[in-house]
């Protein structure tokens, strides 16, 4: 009886626009074609040359060749999953050796794409270094980079950054969810059956009528400082959130990984339809933004929640907010000036690196404000940024966003 009356329930309630409990389709100035394209596969193998053991038998691996060239030097073929695309070339593979020795490998995009990503090196998958840069050299057109290491019979992992993949990201969503006032779900599954990450974060014993922020991460799969970033965000709000008050007033939804199945696959940018999932916030072909936008705009209308900002973590070559103008209509309009300002005092910064504009393309800061009226902002952290500045950044925006929040 209670499925029927609930079944009854969802087809008489309509959000926004109309539709039973799925997000509105959108219209942009500048569309963009999300239907699934196919992508090229990477070989999983262990590579055995001249003594020297290569492999990328392992998840968010990448290495689509390697060769001998010299008894010193070998190549490290990395292609992306599909073009065209925006260049972010991601490389991760293991490295062992019959003797102690020290060896030149070169990483070959031979795509035009241009190195961007200086190594990370790590014992156990775990506990990463960066490169010395004195051991890096780039070619004429940073098209190649080569890079010296030391390897032995002990394995040596090599990434363009700091590994976080379905399983590793998975364990943190588990160490959250231990928390009283977090509660793990998922949102649905990627097109290869991996989870969507979902935590419900809130106080008391309901959550309805609340307004609410949305989180989310990794879109593309490369972008590790952004997810860094995020995870403090997030934490912040969680062990503070309970003492100033902010988590009885206020629901938090995340959502830390939209592209697993890119991210163990190793891609460069796109899910394994071949696609930018941040260009998909309009028309929702691809099955992750798809259920995670249906997961948000029914969890949020069956609670009849608020939501009042959206916030979208990635990373690029620099730290910059990508915000809304002026000419963005949005529930909270004074929030975006005051956080940053709030940011820049508490971080030490002499400047705010924001970038104001309008809707123009299918992402989802657009989306959250088409959908819900709110102000959606893309949170960029560089490449290189260094750890623990990202982390210092995660925590003060957290607690900026909270105290300004709570005098609304």
């Amino acid at each position: 009886m209670r499925i029927v009356v609930f079944s009854l329930f969802l087809l008489l309630f309509s959000c926004k626009g109309g539709s039973l409990l799925v997000a509105d389709k959108h219209s942009y100035p500048i569309p963009v074609d999300t239907t699934t394209r196919p992508i090229q596969q990477q070989q999983k193998k262990t590579y055995s040359l001249g003594g020297l053991m290569a492999s990328n038998d392992f998840p968010a691996a990448r290495l689509n060749k390697f060769l001998q060239e010299n008894d010193s030097t070998y190549i490290a073929r990395i292609w992306p999953e599909n073009f065209p695309i925006n260049p972010s070339p991601w490389y991760a593979f293991k490295l062992w050796s019959e003797t102690e020795r020290k060896v030149y490998v070169k990483l070959d995009y031979s795509n035009g794409a241009k190195h961007r990503y200086t190594p990370k090196l790590s014992k156990d998958g775990e506990g990463w270094t960066q490169l010395d840069s004195t051991l890096l050299q780039l070619n004429q057109d940073s098209t190649a980079a080569t890079i010296r290491l030391k390897v032995g019979k002990d394995t040596l992992w090599v990434a363009a950054q700091e590994i976080q993949d379905h399983k590793r990201v998975g364990a943190w969503v588990d160490k959250m969810a231990q928390k009283p006032e977090v509660s793990q779900s998922t949102a649905g599954k990627s097109a290869l059956g991996r989870d969507l990450y979902h935590l419900n974060i809130f106080k008391g014993k309901d959550y309805s009528k609340r307004p609410t922020i949305m989180i989310i991460s990794r879109q593309h799969p490369p972008e590790v400082t952004g997810f860094m970033c995020m995870k403090a965000f997030v934490e912040t709000i969680v062990e503070e959130g309970t003492v100033n008050g902010f988590l009885d007033r206020y629901r938090v939804m995340v959502y830390p990984l939209m592209n697993p199945d890119g991210v163990d696959l190793g891609h460069y940018r796109h899910n394994t339809g071949g696609v930018d999932l941040n260009r998909d916030w309009a028309e929702y072909h691809q099955p992750e933004v798809r259920q995670v936008t249906t997961h948000m705009v029914r969890e949020t209308a069956l609670a009849k929640n608020d939501v009042v900002l959206g916030l979208d973590f990635h990373s690029t070559f620099n730290d910059v907010y990508y915000t809304p103008d002026e000419s963005v209509a949005r529930k909270i309009p004074e929030f975006t000036k005051a956080w940053l300002e709030k940011v820049r005092v508490a971080t030490g910064l002499e400047d705010i690196n924001e970038s104001p504009g309008k809707i123009s393309r299918p992402t989802s800061s657009g989306w959250y404000n088409q959908q819900f009226g709110a102000t959606g902002i893309t949170y960029e952290i560089g490449d290189k940024t260094p750890r623990e500045f990202i982390k210092k950044k995660g925590v003060e925006s957290a607690r900026a966003m909270m105290e300004l929040l709570l005098e609304e």
